[in-house]
């Protein structure tokens, strides 16, 4: 079997373990003292680990999807359409946006998870492609090219997050939570079964685990994610389009899935934390942002295997490895 990535390596020192968990646990709360585009930037950061812990999720499993933000926009749309034309709360929203994505990711998962390779990336790339459409065309209830636009801010509770600070503490909840639910699925027996069927799915079901299930749990709790960061990411920003779901966008998830780390709970939240201020940096050159992309995916690819979690840090165990 394949060993866990949050689980390999040599253990760290202590003293510095705990330093560096000082270190994320000060990067957490430093948005809340900075100023507004900081903490615009850490909510961006949020959503984005909670999307690209779905991606992977479905690529722990085997799977390497081209559509994830197609998924993202089911879940945006859903949620923000449950609202206006049913007059749900944003919970409410969300939790039926969410399931209509499920649903959407039953149907398709049940077709096309017989495919293998280039084959699923290029069926999963023609139906975000497919969907884009789909809003584009309807412009009656979509809003088409323009979108919909004045979408409420997320309120429970009778609390309204309709500030950046009060926003950013909704979206770390939801993110850190998506970690732990990483975390405690890859030491439980499914999770154990997930990576057995991506490293050999011929032997795993010789051994009696039903692979086509497992790839199919996996493909709808990925995709469930993303449409929770779609729900999210539709009352924070207030705007929805199809161009806000294009193919770059799913790209720019698997970038940050492989730099942070393909194979760790950790690999979303690291991409994540380092992609998601770059583009802010090469605003004025989008060639050089593009270039910069490239060379980060070929040295990692070359050098760093398993991502930036494959480094030494807190996310990985205190002692020894843990073999699944």
């Amino acid at each position: 079997m394949t060993e866990l990535s949050l689980a390999s390596g040599p253990a760290r020192p202590a003293p510095l373990r705990w330093l560096l968990w000082v270190a994320l646990a000060a990067a957490a709360v430093a948005p809340w003292f900075a100023g507004p585009f900081v903490q615009h930037l850490a909510v961006l950061t949020c959503l984005n680990v909670l999307i690209v812990n779905g991606l992977a999720l479905i690529a722990r499993c085997g799977q390497l999807s081209l559509g994830h933000a197609a998924f993202v926009a089911v879940g945006a749309y859903g949620s923000v359409l449950a609202a206006r034309y049913l007059g749900l709360g944003f919970l409410s929203g969300a939790l039926a946006g969410i399931a209509l994505t499920a649903l959407v990711a039953l149907a398709l998962g049940a077709v096309i998870l017989r495919l293998k390779g280039v084959y699923f990336v290029l069926v999963t790339f023609a139906f975000g492609e497919l969907l884009r459409l789909i809003l584009l065309d309807g412009a009656s209830w979509s809003g088409g090219a323009n979108g919909i636009a004045g979408i409420e801010p997320a309120s429970i509770a009778g609390l309204a997050f309709d500030s950046r600070a009060r926003f950013y503490g909704l979206a770390l909840f939801i993110a850190l939570g998506s970690v732990g639910l990483l975390s405690a699925l890859a030491r439980r027996p499914f999770g154990h079964a997930i990576d057995a069927v991506a490293e050999n799915p011929a032997l795993a079901e010789s051994t009696g685990l039903g692979v086509r299930r497992i790839q199919l749990c996996a493909f709808v709790g990925g995709c469930a994610l993303a449409a929770a960061g779609g729900a999210l990411q539709a009352r924070y920003v207030g705007y929805v389009s199809p161009e806000s779901f294009n193919a770059s966008i799913s790209i720019g998830f698997i970038i940050m899935l492989v730099i942070g780390g393909r194979r760790s709970v950790w690999g979303g939240l690291i991409g994540a934390m380092v992609l998601t201020p770059l583009p802010e940096l090469f605003r004025g050159a989008v060639q050089t942002q593009h270039i910069f992309y490239g060379a980060a995916l070929i040295l990692i690819l070359r050098f760093l295997p398993a991502g930036l979690a494959g480094l030494p840090g807190p996310w990985q165990a205190r002692g020894g490895k843990e073999s699944q």
